[in-house]
Order: C-alpha cells, then structure tokens, then sequence
C-alpha cells in the first residue's frame, strides 16, 4: 500500500471508530470483506444496509456518520501527544490480530516507547476496583517484581488492583502500560488523573475511543479483550464472581494466553471469582518470580545465545543511543545512562524497555546491563583498533 492509500486508510480507520463500538465483529467483518474505506463510502451515501444489521440500526450508525469528523479528531489527537496506531503500522502489535473480526480499528496512543515492542514482553496484572488491603499489596508487589525482572505490566488504569499494578511498576522504575475505556486524552476515573499522567510520561496509555469519548459499562468489558489480546499472560489477584477482571481472564483463555490467579482467604467474596479460575484451567502463583516461570517459558522470547535477537539496524537512533551508552563490563543506572545518551530518564528507561524485549540488555536492580549476546555484537559492530 503506498502512502497515499495508508493515509486514506488511517483516515477512514479514523472515522469509523466514530461510527461502530469497539469489538464490534460485524463491522469488523465488513472491514475485512470490503475494505475500511469501502465501508466508510457505504455508510455515507445512500443504499442497501450492509449485511448483518437490522434498517433500524443501519439507519443509527448512518446518523452517527454523519457526525464522525476524523481530520478534528487527528488535529485534536496531536495536540494532546496522541498518535494514531492501525493495522499496518511498524507499531501495531500483531497479537490483536487474534482476535479476529473483533480486533481494534486502530489504537490512540499517549507516550514515547513502542507499543508492538512493549507488548512483547508484557503481563498484565488485573483485579477488583474494591479490593482489600491484601488486594492493594499483592497487586503493587507482584507488579514492582514483574518490572524489576524487565517485563511490562499492562492494566485498566481503574482504582483498587489496577492502580495499585500501575503504582507498583512506577516504584521501581519499570515499565506500565494503562488500556483505557475512554479516549485517551481524558483520563478516567477522574480520581487517577495524576497517575495516568505519570503512566503517559514513564509508559503508554492507550484505548480505542477516539479523543473525548465517554467510558460506558460495556467499553469497560470490551476493553478487557484488548488487554488479554497484547499480553503474554494474564494475573488476576482478586475478583468476586461477577467480575469484571474475570472477563479479561477468560478472553486471555480464548487467546491461549496463561491465565494466572493469586489465592486469597477462602472466606473471602473477593477472592471466590479466583477460586473459581483456579478450580479450571488458571495456575496459582504467590509471588512475581512464579509469574515469569510461566509467562517466561517462551521460545520467540528466549535470548539467542550464538548472537543479536533482532539486527542491530532495526533499532531507532535514541535506543541506539542508550545501547551504545551501556558500559561494556557493569551496571549502570537509567540517569546516568540518560546522560551519556544525551536524553531524559524517561525516555532512556523506555528504550530499555524496548532494548529488553529485543533481548539486548537485562535489569539488575536498580541498573541495567548489556547481556552476552548484546555484548558479542557491539563489539561485532565497532571498527577494530
């Protein structure tokens, strides 16, 4: 596709986030028969409904066509730092592609790092809003751990377990990841403003409602099938039956995902909806390091130990900054890394991120460090003396 045709893409992709709801798998099918822009070109002239919904509701989505402006919305988006991530893009993270005719028409993206690079190596830690102080502290360690060990933590950005997730990531300096039911630039709830602007500014917000959208009860349960979808796996720490969390469990099920639970007191209603997963097909876990044995244990992650995981000429220049800045033989800390790659600590621990899931360096508490293979080709790549 030239970039005429990407551009005309995006646009359409654009406006019919407007028109359709997220997951909406007829629309999703029309997309995938006919084509984003036919579809588009269908629903603003007048004709035969497409196939699968009723004149009523055709007539509904024509309505709201008739309001969609993508170009303001594009014009809003950059305002805010907001980019536009669809199918196709280097950034798009082929995992959604798994979920079929309901995968997103694109992602709103709020943050620096790679969005596909990030969801390499990323779990996502899930729970109760109302969740108990044994909730609040498991979610905050198993996150801290998960990010100390180099992993991306992927949550809902809501209170209770996913806050405290996102907490926990942030105090040990990781990586975090919040999947909103809103757009993006008007971050909910409203109590979490400061804390999703902290995400944005160390990690990545995303969502598929374009700028200024509402969250509604069913955004919020479509949400959850696109943080299963860009996971590797799926913790969920405390859920009663009815749960929203347990939506995201089940969908990482469906994917082939791990879905992961941590156990709780059996007299306590916060904790039957993991009960249950654990009595399927769910594994119990108590601490970050049992998270990893499972999520872990996958060969397109496995570092290659006879060299590079990715050729070194795939990287952007500021990871290649900081790569390049890793002294040779020690750990070294994200600020003075930053130093040395002329950059900020925000941005040199994202491109970390980005350089762990390519299997370049790995985290020593509070530093970082190339690994063997990192190291074999930097010297590979420097002109001999």
């Amino acid at each position: 596709m030239n970039a005429g045709a990407r551009a005309e893409d995006r646009l359409a992709r654009v406006f019919l986030g407007r028109v359709v709801e997220p997951g909406d798998e007829v629309a999703g099918q029309w997309v995938r028969e006919r084509g984003v822009r036919e579809v588009v070109r269908r629903l603003c002239t007048d004709g035969e409904p497409l196939p699968g919904v009723t004149a009523r509701r055709w007539a509904g989505l024509r309505a709201r066509a008739e309001r969609a402006e993508p170009e303001r919305d594009l014009a809003l988006a950059e305002e805010a730092g907001v980019r536009f991530v669809s199918p196709g893009d280097a950034e798009w993270p082929g995992t959604l592609e798994e979920l079929g005719d309901a995968r997103p028409l694109g992602l709103w993206v709020r943050g620096r790092p790679s969005l596909r690079m990030w969801a390499l190596r990323s779990v996502a830690v899930v729970g109760a809003r109302a969740c108990t102080e044994y909730g609040a502290h498991m979610a905050t360690s198993l996150a801290a751990g998960l990010a100390e060990r180099g992993w991306v933590v992927v949550s809902g950005g809501a209170y209770g377990v996913d806050g405290a997730a996102h907490r926990g990531a942030l105090a040990a300096g990781g990586a975090t990841v919040a999947v909103l039911a809103c757009g993006v630039d008007r971050p909910y709830p409203r109590g979490h403003t400061q804390l999703i602007g902290r995400i944005a500014e160390q990690g990545l917000v995303i969502g598929e409602l374009p700028p200024g959208d509402h969250p509604t009860p069913s955004r919020f349960i479509l949400r959850n099938r696109v943080i299963a979808a860009l996971t590797r796996g799926t913790v969920v720490v405390e859920a009663a039956h009815r749960s929203g969390s347990l939506v995201t469990a089940r969908a990482a099920q469906r994917l082939g995902r791990h879905t992961i639970g941590v156990p709780g007191p059996a007299t306590s209603g916060l904790s039957a909806g993991v009960h249950e997963l654990l009595r399927q097909e769910a594994v119990l876990v108590t601490d970050a390091a049992e998270v990893v044995e499972l999520v872990g244990d996958m060969g397109e992650l496995a570092p290659d130990r006879r060299g590079p995981t990715l050729p070194r000429d795939l990287l952007e220049p500021g990871a290649r900054r900081v790569l390049a800045a890793l002294p040779a033989r020690r750990t070294a800390a994200v600020d003075e890394l930053a130093r040395e790659a002329r950059t900020t600590p925000d941005d040199a621990n994202a491109r970390l991120y980005e350089l762990r899931a390519l299997g370049y360096v790995e985290r020593h508490g509070d530093g970082w460090k190339l690994t063997r293979q990192a190291m074999v080709s930097v010297r590979g790549d420097r002109p001999p003396c």
